[in-house]
């Protein structure tokens, strides 16, 4: 595939907005973690929902991606959820940390 030389390419400038959206959902009140990766997996056929996905990945590594998305991008859809940027400050980091969206 060609691709220009851009932040996100194409696959993290996708799924990282998406990843954005669900925590701003969650910040919303909008349905809990485990509701949405549910839907997700079940209405779309994702492997993992988006807050698993998140632990996985590293809480502070999707923050550092969002960072750049909207450094680069300067859409406000790409600007960082509130909530992922207190969770990072807190060191709740996900998997690696044994603390993320899953055990909040």
């Amino acid at each position: 595939m060609v691709c220009d030389d851009r932040a996100g390419f194409v696959v993290n400038a996708l799924l990282f907005p998406y990843l954005n959206d669900a925590v701003r959902m969650l910040e919303a009140g909008y349905a809990g973690t485990d509701d949405v990766d549910h839907a997700m997996r079940l209405g779309c056929g994702y492997p993992t929902g988006p807050f698993a996905l998140l632990d996985a990945i590293g809480l502070d590594v999707a923050l550092a991606v969002q960072r750049r998305l909207y450094g680069e991008l300067r859409d406000p859809g790409f600007a960082p959820a509130p909530l992922l940027e207190q969770l990072v400050t807190a060191g709740h980091l996900g998997d690696r940390t044994g603390r993320g969206f899953r055990s909040m």
